[in-house]
């Protein structure tokens, strides 16, 4: 056998292997959370739905006006437009990864993680369903825009681009919801379902890197260079989803000047740039960190 080959089967013996320890994961601790949220207990009125500092308001004039009653509310509005949209990236994640599998091996380890994942990926929208429905936060969805190019990405994406746009709704969602399942002043519905969310979260971004490093395998720089640009869109159309403006007007807050303190907003910059940066360090490490992308993530401060 040459050494090509060898070399071959080497990686493929790799990437199963990172497919069976995600499984044994998997097996091992996973959670339903029907049985683990307390979905009857009552919330306490003066919990936020996150942590006041990932408030996108959180360090403007405008957040040192508002009462105590509206930060609880604007947080609990907040957190439920970001998890709204983590619904609407998780359908959009289960439908590339099964058209990723269609008619590949079922006995490749990596197809069964996949199918795992798809099937984790279910409960959290469920999961994050249910929790807006107990705030009592209506569904936020994303601008029609962001809507109809999702529904083109969704249909199109193949290889490192499917993925990396996986993997950076995750990693970015994973950051804040770290310190969400940790704050002592945030709702026990929703540190429990961060706290679930992390946990599962880890292998699905492990097996989403594992894939991208797969996929870019003997890749030029022209196909890193396109893919890049394609990630870094993917991830600014998620970043300036996560909060839907109508939060404000649910609060009582005057729309325009709060979109207009947010945009100002340097602590919630520095947050953002905070939260990317191990992805940015694993984007760099595959290739994808382009002068074009880096462009794009500065102009969402994510760099």
């Amino acid at each position: 056998m040459t050494d090509t080959g060898t070399r071959a089967q080497q990686r493929t013996a790799a990437d199963e292997d990172v497919a069976k320890r995600l499984l044994e994961s998997a097996a091992t601790l996973s959670y339903d959370p029907a049985v683990e949220v307390d979905w009857d207990a009552p919330l306490p009125e003066d919990l936020y739905g996150l942590n006041p500092e990932w408030s996108t308001l959180y360090g403007t004039p405008l957040w040192d006006e508002m009462t105590s009653g509206q930060k609880v509310a604007l947080t609990r509005h907040e957190v439920g437009s970001i998890m709204s949209t983590g619904i609407w990236f998780e359908m959009i994640l289960q439908q590339m990864v099964l058209r990723d599998q269609y008619v590949k091996n079922p006995v490749d380890p990596q197809f069964r993680f996949a199918l795992t994942e798809i099937a984790d990926e279910c409960r959290h929208s469920i999961m994050f369903a249910r929790a807006c429905e107990k705030m009592g936060v209506p569904a936020y969805l994303p601008a029609r825009s962001a809507i109809e190019l999702a529904r083109g990405f969704k249909t199109l994406a193949t290889a490192e681009v499917a993925y990396g746009g996986i993997l950076v709704a995750e990693e970015i969602l994973d950051v804040m919801q770290r310190d969400w399942m940790r704050g002592e002043d945030v709702l026990p519905i929703v540190r429990t379902t961060s706290r679930i969310h992390v946990v599962e979260e880890s292998r699905h971004m492990k097996f989403a890197r594992q894939q991208m490093r797969e996929r870019l395998r003997g890749s030029g720089p022209a196909r890193r260079q396109a893919s890049s640009v394609v990630v870094a869109t993917v991830a600014a159309v998620i970043i300036t989803s996560m909060v839907n403006k109508d939060v404000y007007a649910a609060v009582g807050l005057d729309t325009r000047r709060a979109v207009a303190e947010v945009s100002d907003n340097e602590h919630r910059k520095s947050m953002m740039r905070s939260s990317s940066a191990h992805l940015m360090g694993f984007l760099s490490e595959a290739g994808l960190l382009t002068r074009p992308a880096m462009s794009i993530y500065k102009r969402v401060h994510m760099l």
